[in-house]
């Protein structure tokens, strides 16, 4: 019976999860095109199945927390090995293993976007303001700041 309900707990995840797998490529193109209404719409949108992701995921420890077992992959192999739907179990759960790695990556190569354009934008700003020249690279490959021209003295 337990076997059954973590087996559809973790087949009804794959739907949420590739949605938000594609939303997280559509949030990619997004930030590169710098589309700020279609941004917040897909945060909204992210945040409602990660919630929905996380509820599941809690209901999947709940069972097994209720079975005396561990609430990691250890745990879901002990239920498997005494399930008849055990081999069915495991490869669900890696299928959907896999695809929350990928949003993982997804995720991480979004927030490094996300800190890169920030440092542009701080970087344009301090140029707008006249704020510190920008940091560049020196003829010989190596960072160097660029040097504030010299005032003229007056002779």
């Amino acid at each position: 019976m337990h076997d059954t309900t973590l087996l559809q707990l973790i087949t009804d995840d794959f739907a949420p999860a590739q949605q938000l797998l594609e939303l997280l490529h559509t949030e990619s193109l997004a930030l590169h095109g710098r589309d700020m209404p279609l941004l917040e719409e897909i945060l909204a949108r992210k945040q409602a199945l990660i919630i929905l992701l996380e509820q599941h995921g809690r209901k999947r420890s709940e069972i097994l927390a209720s079975l005396n077992l561990s609430l990691d992959r250890q745990g879901l192999e002990q239920l498997a090995s005494q399930s008849s739907i055990g081999d069915q179990l495991l490869s669900q759960s890696d299928v959907l293993t896999d695809l929350i790695a990928q949003c993982q990556a997804a995720n991480v190569k979004n927030g490094q976007s996300i800190v890169m354009q920030q440092a542009a934008t701080a970087n344009q700003l301090k140029i707008l303001t006249g704020g510190e020249p920008p940091a560049l690279y020196d003829a010989s490959g190596t960072f160097s700041k660029l040097q504030k021209p010299r005032a003229l003295s007056q002779a």
